[in-house]
């Protein structure tokens, strides 16, 4: 796949960090933008987009963890890092156990720069993955659902609306599994399970 363009969002509201952080980030050459809150952040942002969130647990209004708990109600490929004070490092566990990507104590900028990579390649993986999920047609994606949840040919063809026979159940996996590179049940199973957010 090639690389997709990925935005850097950070989002806190103590000015003085945020603006440090968006030059430091910027001087790397990345892409950035910043919110002074989690309510600006979200209502601002298409959630369904792939990027980074450097994001505050601690915040004036909605909280680091409500802002990650909308993203995941929203389905969103948006992979969070975390900023926590040394007081909030059981709510950073919190998150990632959540679902966050990881979380960096702040301000140790030099801890952002070596996890961030990280979280860029993840994000990239999360870009190509939900181009590899638009390449299916809106059937497949039904029936990858389904052998998902290990259901049988047989039983994913009783459920489709409108019904097909097990055949044309068996040509859509054999399709779905081309496009998405996989080659049985198992692989479908831990890719969906990996990418949870596809909705």
């Amino acid at each position: 796949m090639s690389d997709t363009a990925l935005t850097l969002y950070v989002v806190d509201d103590d000015e003085a960090l945020r603006r440090s952080l968006l030059l430091l980030l910027f001087s790397q050459g990345m892409a950035v933008r910043g919110f002074e809150s989690g309510e600006a952040f979200l209502q601002a942002v298409d959630a369904r987009q792939v990027g980074c969130v450097i994001l505050d647990l601690r915040m004036g209004g909605m909280s680091g963890l409500a802002v990650l708990e909308q993203l995941r109600l929203r389905h969103s490929p948006l992979v969070v890092l975390f900023l926590s004070g040394h007081g909030t490092i059981p709510m950073a566990l919190e998150a990632v156990g959540q679902g966050a990507f990881d979380w960096v104590v702040k301000p140790d900028t030099q801890q952002l720069l070596e996890k961030l990579p990280l979280a860029m390649v993840e994000a990239q993986a999360r870009a190509d993955a939900l181009a590899l999920w638009h390449d299916l047609t809106p059937r497949e994606r039904e029936v990858a659902r389904q052998v998902g949840l290990g259901q049988s040919n047989k039983e994913i063809a009783r459920k489709l609306v409108p019904a097909c026979s097990p055949r044309s159940v068996e040509t859509h996996r054999a399709s779905l599994f081309a496009k998405l590179g996989l080659a049985n049940d198992n692989e479908l199973g831990r890719w969906l399970t990996r990418h949870t957010w596809l909705g």
